[in-house]
Parts: C-alpha cells; sequence; structure tokens
C-alpha cells in the first residue's frame, strides 16, 4: 500500500492512496487543476482514480471534488446525511457517480477494504476512514473535537497515522479571529490542539516504528515546527522515542508528501 497526503491545512485537504489494484482519493479541497498537478507531482494520475471518498462537506474538502468526477466520471462516496449537504455544492452529479457509505460500513476496492467511522466535527455527519490491505493498515483522523475512546480503538495497529494537529491553543486565543470562532475550534466539535493530539497518540501508538503524519494545521494558528515539537515533547514524556519507536512527518497545504509504501514485515 502507498500514499501521500496531497495536501493538508486550512486551506484545502486531499489525501491518496493505492493498493496493487486500486487507487482512492479522500476529499479533494483544492481546484481540480491543483489537485492534478499534486497527483502530477507524486507520478500519478488523476485518470486512474477508481473513486473519491468524503469526509465531510465543507468546503477545503470538496472544492474540486464535482469537477473531478464529472471530467474522469469517478464515483463519489459519503454517507446520507453528508449528500444531503452536497448536493447543492458539487453541481451536477449522475446517479450512478453517487454512492453512499454509511458510518461504520466497511467496502472492499479491489484489494482495498476500506473501514469508515464517526468523528465529531460540526458538519451533517463526519467520518474519517481506515484503509487495509493484507496485514497493512493506514488511519486518517482529521476535523475532529476530541478524539473517543471508540475512534481510538478503531483506528488502533494502524503502521501509518494521517492525525489532525490543527492548533496551539495559545496561539489561537490571542489571535485575531472572533471569540465565536475561537469557542467553535476549541469545542468538541472544533479541531485537535497540538497537546490534544499528542495526548491521544500516547494512547493509540504501540511505538513499533509507526508514522504520525501531523496534518490539518491551521495557518493563522499553528506552525510547522511548534506543532511537531509539542506532539515530539509528549510522546517522548510518555516514554516513546521519536525517531525510532515512532516518527513523525510535516505535511503542508501546498506540496504532496513523499509517496510512502506499507510493508509490514
Amino acid at each position: 500500500m502507498k500514499f501521500s497526503v496531497l495536501a493538508s491545512g486550512s486551506t484545502g485537504n486531499s489525501f491518496f492512496i493505492e493498493s496493487k489494484d486500486s487507487k482512492l482519493l479522500v476529499d479533494a479541497g483544492l481546484s481540480g487543476k491543483q489537485i492534478e498537478g499534486l497527483l502530477a507531482e507524486v507520478d500519478r494520475n488523476a485518470a486512474d482514480l477508481d473513486a473519491i471518498l468524503i469526509t465531510h462537506e465543507h468546503k477545503d474538502h470538496i472544492k474540486g471534488v464535482g469537477v473531478l468526477a464529472r471530467r474522469y466520471q469517478l464515483p463519489i462516496y459519503a454517507n446520507s446525511k453528508t449528500w444531503a449537504e452536497l448536493d447543492e455544492q458539487l453541481g451536477t452529479i449522475s446517479e450512478n457517480q453517487r454512492m453512499i457509505m454509511e458510518i461504520g460500513e466497511v467496502l472492499q476496492f479491489a484489494d482495498m477494504t476500506v473501514e469508515s467511522y464517526g468523528t465529531s466535527h460540526d458538519a451533517a455527519e463526519p467520518m474519517g476512514f481506515c484503509f487495509y490491505e493484507e496485514d497493512n493498515k493506514v488511519s486518517l483522523t482529521t476535523d475532529l473535537g476530541y478524539v473517543s475512546q471508540r475512534i481510538k480503538d478503531t483506528i488502533r495497529d494502524s503502521d501509518a497515522y494521517i492525525f489532525e494537529s490543527n492548533h496551539d491553543v495559545e496561539m489561537l486565543r490571542m489571535g485575531g479571529y472572533p471569540w465565536h470562532l475561537k469557542r467553535r475550534i476549541l469545542s468538541d466539535v472544533g479541531h485537535l490542539s497540538n497537546e490534544t493530539a499528542g495526548e491521544a497518540l500516547c494512547d493509540i501508538l504501540a511505538g513499533k516504528g509507526e508514522t504520525i503524519y501531523l496534518a490539518h494545521l491551521s495557518k493563522e494558528n499553528n506552525m510547522t515546527e511548534l506543532a511537531r515539537l509539542t506532539v515530539n515533547n509528549i510522546l517522548q514524556e510518555s516514554g516513546f522515542s521519536v525517531g525510532d519507536d515512532v516518527h513523525l512527518v510535516d505535511t503542508s497545504p501546498v506540496r504532496p508528501t513523499v509517496m510512502r509504501e506499507i510493508t509490514r514485515k
């Protein structure tokens, strides 16, 4: 199984993952042209995609979905409540492209298995995903206000975690956002702080060489170095050796991560 975090941040999000016989895009929060360009940077072509999966209906996750779906005749998978919100945002999507994947459902895409799970966010019915190929597992966990025990149990034992580390609490509190927006971000239906991300990961990781991609960083209320340092310190304080037991990888809103292959020995 191979994957790349094509773009991650408050300005747009997209994730690509492939197995030997399946290629999937999760979210397309930039323009269709930008997504095509990001795929090209990792030597992939949007024409080869098998489907688009949607986590939720916010613009930074769906901006390019309609264009890509129409251009390449791709099926779109989302749950029923999310589809009710997508109808007015995606433009015309033919019935044979409108696929339902409810929370908790497990679907097979050739040799890749995808499991959906619910998250806590201020959207209609937001989801995260786990991807399986034989003994390999990758989990995508962003856009949530807290990490429940159910989510921890669902994503546990992944080889790689794409995990939200959205904001630094003090930067957010001292920043220029209006209070109602700060309160929303800090709430249980908002986003994970660097500190909360680190603490949750301590409950999930086994320290067997897992890789964590710090994702969905706020442009205004976080910095790449700060997110990495905060999570790194929390993991080390809990006894993990960062660089040996676990590995941290930065993501970017404008550049894809290097294509990573997961091969469990």
